[in-house]
């Protein structure tokens, strides 16, 4: 039997993520549109984000992050949302809830269509 689940046990893949998408936001392609490395930020950053919100959401237990947990949770997806924005030559600095991304993927299943429906982007 495990023990209860702290947001400590998150912070540092959160951190991961962050300093991730940092790393990408300065290798990015000024020549948009680039659907080929929109749908690695999907991949490998914004996905994973949402699901460990999600992941710490669902399941046996609810981790409640503390608040700055939780802000750094929401501005790494909204980075990583930023970074798959600027593949397409758009520019976002949006501040999405990820709660509303983790609904959104439930009912999707789908990270692509994720984005398109948070960010309008690419346009239709």
């Amino acid at each position: 039997m495990t023990g209860p689940v702290t947001s400590r046990q998150y912070d540092h893949r959160i951190r991961a993520l962050a300093r991730r998408a940092e790393a990408v936001r300065e290798s990015l392609d000024p020549d948009p549109p680039d659907d080929e490395c929109a749908m690695e930020i999907l991949r490998e950053g914004f996905g994973p984000t949402v699901a460990l919100y999600c992941e710490g959401r669902t399941g046996e237990s609810w981790v409640s992050f503390s608040e700055t947990e939780f802000a750094r949770l929401e501005e790494t997806m909204n980075d990583w949302l930023d970074c798959y924005a600027a593949c397409y030559g758009v520019a976002l600095a949006g501040t999405y809830s990820v709660r509303a991304a983790a609904e959104l993927l439930v009912d999707t299943h789908n990270v692509r269509d994720v984005a398109v429906l948070l960010t309008g982007v690419p346009e239709q």
